[in-house]
C-alpha cells in the first residue's frame, strides 16, 4: 500500500515540477518537487532516508512559516480578503494566490515526506 501511495506522490510531484518551469522563480520550486518526488520515488525500491525526510520537512515546513506571514501571503488570503477560492483560473491574477498556492503545497509535500517517515 506505501508503494502505491509513494508512486502516487512521485508522479505527482514530477508533474509540479515541470509546471513550475514557466514558473517566475523555476529555481526554487522545480528542486523542491523534485527532491519530493525522488524521495517518494526511491521508497518504492525499499530505499529510506528517515534523516532526510526530517531535514526536508523542517526546510519545507519553515519556508511554508515564512510565505504564511508574508505581505499578500496565507494569513492575508484569510483576514484581508477573506478566503475567496483560489482555483477559479489558473492564473494568479491576485496577489495571494501564488502564495497560497505555493503554502498549500509546501504542506502537501512535507505530509508525503511525514507519512514516509512514520512508515519507516
Amino acid at each position: 500500500m506505501i508503494a502505491i501511495i509513494n508512486i502516487i506522490f512521485c508522479l505527482s510531484f514530477l508533474v509540479f515540477a515541470y509546471l513550475n518551469l514557466n514558473d517566475v522563480d523555476p529555481w526554487l520550486w522545480v528542486p523542491i518537487y523534485l527532491s519530493a518526488a525522488v524521495c517518494c520515488g526511491l521508497v518504492v525500491f525499499h530505499l529510506v532516508y528517515p534523516r532526510l525526510y526530517l531535514c526536508l520537512i523542517a526546510i519545507y515546513l519553515v519556508h511554508a512559516g515564512t510565505i504564511y506571514f508574508s505581505k499578500d501571503g496565507v494569513r492575508d488570503w484569510i483576514t484581508k480578503y477573506n478566503r475567496p477560492s483560489l482555483v477559479e483560473t489558473m492564473q494568479a491574477d491576485k496577489p495571494y494566490i501564488e502564495k497560497t498556492r505555493e503554502f498549500f503545497g509546501l504542506l502537501i509535500i512535507a505530509g508525503a515526506l511525514l507519512i514516509n517517515y512514520i512508515a519507516a
